[in-house]
């Protein structure tokens, strides 16, 4: 489940039109979402709250051995609509699942940010400011973010750890996104680290007007599906080394009739190392996921399998019996997919017979996450790790 702090940075993201999925990080992130889910360590509690429209507060205490916590503070120049209340938010905002990836959207133009007050430019560029302290160790973590233009933003994360070489770290992160494609740039303090990466989305330029109608044959059998291809190239100054990765994507868009899925494949010439992923949305409350990994060196390779079922508060055909008994002509107000989910349960395995369950909902007014971690080929240790947490904003 998202942390509280991720959701709302999230919520700042859809309200100033950045596209977090136009990004070759993000190439994988519905595997990610299905089959490397984190299952809950021990016992932790959450509590947070939206103060005000631009200010945030987060505590966290946890006891896994030791009694820890976190204490985390975020401000954001553009108001957050948005409500943050644990009772009211949809489950499908907080959960990772299976991502449905929409239509590129087009760049807003530089003027629409204009704001003009007496003949003089007042308006500002919206920034995010986010930190957080873990106690008791006393390690700090920091974020910038701040959006330059329609198609540029700035992030420049940190983490001061006296565990770490040189008691912590700077990333800095220039992203562009013009739809059609989108680039970083990155720099990281530890070993000096440059990279480049950028993601290409074939197809439909969103910058672009259709010379043909929206409703013409051409237009929609371009729109049911999206072939992207990215890049990955960095390297370190002070250790003299690099790497070097490719991927490729191709995912289904809402125009498609059939079954929603994404295909991935990413690889990395240097190490030998081949991903392949394949997502399928089985139904409305089912979705599947299979990743195989091969090095081409060692001829190792591993196979991972996952699913998530979601659970809907009321059975549709119930309520359709109920409907045709009562009032015949009564017609039900259309209903989201975000607005019946009580839970998910969420399940993944490997080949070596290691096992995560994850279940997430809502009770009353809290989130909760159970979750365990089974190792079948340790008889005298089953069960490696057990837990939950407790969420509950305002």
């Amino acid at each position: 489940m998202l942390d509280f702090m991720d959701h709302v940075q999230q919520a700042f993201y859809e309200a100033s039109h950045w596209n977090l999925d136009n990004s070759y990080g993000s190439l994988n992130a519905t595997a990610r979402a299905l089959l490397d889910f984190q299952t809950p360590r021990g016992l932790r509690l959450q509590i947070s709250s939206l103060a005000a429209p631009n200010f945030a507060t987060s505590y966290t205490l946890g006891s896994v051995g030791v009694v820890d916590g976190s204490v985390s503070y975020l401000y954001s120049s553009l108001p957050l609509t948005r409500s943050f209340r644990s009772s009211d938010l949809h489950l499908n905002h907080v959960i990772r699942g299976y991502r449905h990836l929409l239509d590129l959207r087009r760049p807003d133009e530089k003027w629409w940010w204009e704001v003009w007050h007496g003949g003089r430019r007042i308006d500002r560029r919206d920034t995010l400011l986010y930190g957080r302290i873990y106690l008791p160790q006393s390690t700090l973590e920091a974020l910038y973010l701040r959006r330059l233009s329609p198609t540029r933003q700035l992030k420049i994360s940190a983490v001061s750890d006296s565990s770490m070489n040189h008691g912590g770290t700077i990333l800095a992160l220039l992203q562009n996104d013009y739809g059609k494609y989108s680039t970083e740039y990155m720099y990281s303090t530890d070993s000096a680290l440059m990279g480049i990466r950028g993601l290409y989305n074939f197809g439909v330029d969103p910058r672009v007007k259709p010379s043909k109608p929206s409703n013409s044959p051409d237009i929609t059998e371009q729109n049911n599906g999206r072939f992207s291809a990215g890049a990955e190239l960095y390297y370190g100054l002070l250790n003299k080394s690099g790497g070097i990765s490719t991927g490729l994507r191709f995912t289904t868009l809402p125009n498609h009739t059939g079954f929603p899925y994404t295909m991935t494949l990413t690889m990395n010439p240097l190490m030998g190392n081949l991903s392949s992923t394949y997502a399928v949305k089985a139904g409305q409350n089912l979705a599947l996921c299979s990743r195989f990994d091969f090095n081409f060196y060692s001829y190792e390779s591993e196979l991972q399998l996952g699913c998530e079922l979601w659970r809907r508060r009321n059975s549709s055909a119930d309520v359709e019996w109920t409907r045709k008994k009562l009032r015949p002509d009564w017609e039900r107000a259309n209903v989201t997919s975000d607005d019946d989910v009580s839970g998910v349960l969420k399940a993944h395995v490997d080949q070596n017979c290691r096992i995560g369950l994850l279940w997430e909902g809502r009770i009353k007014e809290l989130l909760f996450s159970l979750g365990t971690s089974l190792d079948l080929k340790k008889r005298e240790q089953i069960f490696r790790a057990v837990g939950i947490e407790l969420q509950y904003s305002s």
